[in-house]
């Protein structure tokens, strides 16, 4: 399995929304909404199998105190091959020492995260959106 990585490489919101759905993660389907996610993240990393996109890592961040991890998806048949790994690794790397990388995960991820170095907090926060 050939996979690359990019870094700030923005793919189309059809082809984020084509992830989205087959990964099974609840996001936007309008492409309007989804192309200002993507504009408006901080640190984009992407996996790509020759010229599809097989994973992408969406990150909003002030680089030097926190990060937050908004989207992490990878096809369903690319699950198992350390893609999601790869692409925090490659975050927390661009990210530096002093950020502290954080997220909100769906209920089927919960097993996941632990295994690629995230400690589970019980100290979040939230107000959910109207749209």
């Amino acid at each position: 399995m050939n996979i690359t990585y990019e870094i700030g490489v923005i793919p189309t919101p059809e082809e984020v929304i084509e992830l989205f759905i087959q990964a099974g993660l609840k996001r936007p389907t309008e492409p309007e909404r989804i192309a200002l996610m993507l504009k408006n993240a901080d640190l984009l990393v992407t996996a790509w199998q020759e010229d599809k996109l097989v994973g992408i890592c969406r990150t909003i961040t002030d680089w030097v105190w926190c990060a937050y991890l908004a989207d992490l998806a990878v096809f369903t048949g690319f699950k198992s091959a350390g893609i999601g790994k790869e692409m925090i690794a490659i975050t927390r790397q661009k990210l530096g020492d002093q950020c502290m990388l954080l997220l909100l995960s769906v209920p089927t991820a919960f097993d996941y995260y632990p295994k690629v170095g995230f400690n589970k907090e019980d100290r979040a926060f939230s107000i959910e959106r109207t749209k």
